[in-house]
């Protein structure tokens, strides 16, 4: 796909959420805040705001689709997923914009310019820190990393671009396990401001998707899952609005993690298919393989996208 050029009308951010701690009795320091510069006192006692969400919004001069497009974002990421592939190719965030939809990208709370809070003080427990094992492992670009990017297995047909893995692990942050609730609680305040709205989420953060279409099916009118991890523990009392599902390649020989997720995201899919419009792109049962768990990063991104265009446009 071509990249021409988008007239924006306006590029604004907003927080919401959040919520406020007191501590007391902690111990100050003085230590120096700036380059070169003398001790002064750090006081940490007092009010911290922790909890909220950030989003970054972009305005078109014209839009052409009455509802924005909110993207979440998966665990240990932040909104960088969205808006450049790792190799250097405009990513689905100017997909959006130039197929005529306003859109929204947020870093969910605790991560990126949400920010965090003080660890155990606030935050009870410390964050996790995904390592490159891990990374290479769980987003299925093959069986075992190594240092050496020669030495490192890639599943035959891998989609991913390889080769700028090493600059992929710049975009991580850190993940505080059982914050579910509070990251929830600031993306239903996001929806609940922005209002009518189409969410496009990966992985953990498309998990809340489906939680926050199940809890405000009136203001959610459509949700692409893309890899959902993590499904809603109870079902919606009414019906759901549409669902894209989307899943790549190599699930079963990445072994029990992924295919656990795919199973509780299935049954949960069947679940409410009765009274919802679910549907799901299988990229290898539809003959397009190779696919890793970002199929907004693969190098067939545009043509993905394109499928995703065709399914909110139908």
């Amino acid at each position: 796909m071509t990249t021409p050029a988008i007239n924006l009308k306006a590029i604004s951010s907003l927080f919401v959420g959040g919520k406020t701690a007191v501590l007391s009795d902690l111990p100050v320091e003085h230590r120096s805040m700036v380059l070169n510069g003398a001790p002064r006192e750090v006081n940490p006692n007092g009010h911290h705001v922790y909890g909220q969400m950030y989003a970054q919004h972009f305005q078109l001069a014209a839009p052409k689709r009455p509802l924005p497009v909110l993207l979440w974002h998966g665990g240990g990421m932040t909104g960088a997923t969205w808006e450049t592939t790792p190799d250097g190719r405009p990513g689905w965030l100017w997909r959006f914009l130039e197929a005529g939809y306003d859109v929204f990208c947020c870093d969910a709370a605790e991560r990126g310019r949400a920010s965090f809070a003080m660890s155990p003080h606030v935050y009870r427990e410390p964050p996790i820190f995904r390592t490159a094992e891990e990374g290479w492992k769980t987003f299925r670009l093959g069986l075992d990393y190594a240092g050496n990017p020669a030495d490192r297995h890639v599943f035959p047909g891998q989609r991913f671009p390889v080769d700028s893995f090493d600059d992929f692990t710049k975009q991580w942050v850190p993940r505080w396990p059982a914050h579910e609730d509070m990251i929830l609680e600031a993306y239903e305040a996001l929806v609940e401001r922005v209002g009518k709205c189409i969410v496009v989420a990966h992985s953990q953060g498309a998990g809340f998707a489906v939680e926050i279409a199940r809890r405000r099916p009136n203001l959610v009118q459509r949700v692409v899952a893309v890899e959902p991890g993590g499904m809603p523990d109870a079902l919606p009392a009414t019906g759901l609005p549409p669902h894209l599902v989307i899943w790549g390649d190599h699930i079963e020989p990445s072994g029990s993690h992924w295919m656990g997720y795919r199973k509780q995201a299935d049954a949960y899919f069947a679940a409410v298919s009765e009274t919802s419009d679910i549907t799901t792109l299988d990229l290898p049962a539809n003959g397009v393989f190779g696919n890793s768990h970002f199929p907004m990063m693969d190098s067939n991104s545009d043509e993905v996208f394109k499928d995703v265009a065709a399914w909110l446009e139908r």
